[in-house]
């Protein structure tokens, strides 16, 4: 586990599998005295080459900056811009 702010930062486990799935890469694995698999993403391990962005920044950034446009999008579609009630919408006619 190589991820700064993970609390299992350090530990080594057993690597059942890797795979692509719910959108990126994960790492399967066991802990010690565990029969259950665990996921992780991949990018919190030393399974791929580390990220770029991670690297460069020593740990001075909490957040990565393409994490933080995809938290963006998210909200934005929580709560989408309110329109003004006096600003009618109108469409073509097809």
């Amino acid at each position: 586990m190589t991820h700064p702010f993970h609390p299992l930062k350090g530990e080594e486990f057993e690597l059942v599998g890797f795979a692509h799935t719910w959108g990126e890469h994960r790492v399967f694995f066991r802990k010690p005295a565990d029969q259950r698999v665990h996921s992780l993403p991949a990018a919190w391990t030393d399974v791929e080459e580390p990220d770029l962005f991670v690297a460069m920044s020593g740990g001075r950034s909490l957040f990565r900056p393409d994490d933080l446009l995809a938290l963006a999008g998210l909200l934005e579609d929580l709560h989408p811009p309110k329109r003004h009630r006096r600003v009618r919408r109108t469409t073509p006619e097809v």
